[in-house]
């Protein structure tokens, strides 16, 4: 707590002195899990030494960006920046006619198109305030929370897209926006993830115990994993597969620019569990690993459920046996890049343009369109 009755010189000789003299004496800053980076200001208190930085449990003041000890999180942070944009910048003229012409679309292209917008609507919705009002005050590293208040930005930017292509298209706002409250397939997948949330939300939550670290954990691979890793992955390869065959183009690239933004937050996720692992090697026992299969292993059955609610019938070439087969083909990737045995071997993938889409730094996108590199929205060239 400050002395405000102490002289600034005395201050500043302190400042300089803890500079001068290389001390890192952390023991003096409060622990960040209590009140993550609202302490109070401790003059003349030491500089942070790199080896200070955790991303979790850390108590090291959070106020201070640099020096930084997780440069991939700044690096994925920079391309997030680069890669901005900006619903409105596409152009849904083509979708427009498309939707309203009495022969433009089956009623089960009209389905995938509903059901995925009423989902991805609500979906980032629960991803930001997920990052917002759980997992951002316990991850205690700086370099990491500017990525993450760059991923929740992006989060309200996907929720606009949706809103965007609703109010485009001239659909029901509140059938959409309500469809997570109305269609069970959709329902499901929502009241899966929402318990991770409330658990770390819970304000008498802190990590910091064995048991604590863990839930935090789970919630991460929750999240980063099976929601954004899993549940988003059907309706992507569906509005996707739309726009390669030149339908509803204008809504496919809104969805090709959110798969490029939610490829980058689960690799970041992906990264924050690995790196929290390493650290804390003590929380990957076999209890923890039984309990991550069995949660992936209930996403992929609630996701192929999905695929069949949203194409009963089988349709731009694709059924939901073909959606079985790549959901464990995803779940598989998922597990690997956790360091877990695959669930399902021998899991192949027919979608292998999806790969494409995701691999590639530069390329024209498949609707004729606009050039996807990572750069700023107002950089990119229309054809």
């Amino acid at each position: 707590m400050l002395d405000w009755d102490k002289p600034i010189a005395d201050f500043n000789d302190a400042a300089n002195n803890a500079a001068l003299d290389g001390s890192h004496d952390i023991q003096n800053i409060e622990p960040t899990k209590e009140l993550g980076g609202l302490n109070n200001i401790e003059m003349g208190a030491s500089r942070i030494c790199v080896d200070d930085k955790r991303i979790i449990n850390c108590r090291a003041d959070l106020n201070q960006l640099v020096p930084f000890k997780y440069d991939w999180a700044w690096q994925k942070y920079l391309d997030a920046c680069a890669n901005h944009w900006m619903p409105q910048e596409i152009n849904m003229t083509a979708d427009i006619a498309l939707w309203k012409a009495t022969n433009g679309l089956s009623k089960d292209e009209r389905t995938i198109i509903k059901r995925n917008l009423g989902f991805f609507s609500t979906a980032d919705s629960l991803v930001a305030n997920n990052l917002v009002l759980a997992v951002y005050k316990h991850i205690t590293n700086p370099e990491c929370r500017q990525y993450l208040l760059r991923q929740a930005f992006e989060e309200a930017l996907h929720t606009h897209a949706y809103q965007y292509c609703i109010e485009s298209l001239g659909l029901d706002e509140g059938e959409i926006f309500n469809m997570y409250r109305e269609v069970p397939a959709v329902a499901r997948k929502a009241e899966w993830a929402l318990p991770f949330t409330q658990a770390l939300a819970d304000p008498d939550f802190h990590t910091g115990t064995i048991e604590t670290d863990k839930e935090l954990l789970k919630e991460l691979i929750a999240f980063y994993v099976i929601f954004e890793g899993i549940f988003f992955y059907v309706g992507f390869v569906q509005i996707l597969s739309m726009g390669r065959r030149n339908k509803m183009i204008g809504v496919a690239e809104q969805f090709q620019y959110i798969l490029r933004d939610e490829s980058m937050h689960m690799n970041f996720g992906i990264d924050i569990i690995n790196q929290i692992k390493l650290e804390n090697p003590h929380l990957w026992d076999e209890s923890l690993i039984e309990e991550i299969q069995t949660m992936i292993c209930d996403a992929v059955t609630l996701e192929s459920n999905y695929a069949h609610d949203t194409m009963p019938n089988g349709v731009l070439g694709m059924n939901a046996s073909m959606f079985a087969e790549y959901l464990h083909f995803i779940a598989n990737r998922r597990c690997a890049q956790i360091g877990l045995e695959a669930l399902y071997p021998g899991a192949s993938n027919p979608f292998p343009w999806m790969s494409e889409m995701l691999d590639l730094k530069k390329e024209k996108n498949f609707f004729e369109t606009r050039v996807t590199e990572y750069q700023t929205g107002g950089a990119l060239s229309w054809n």
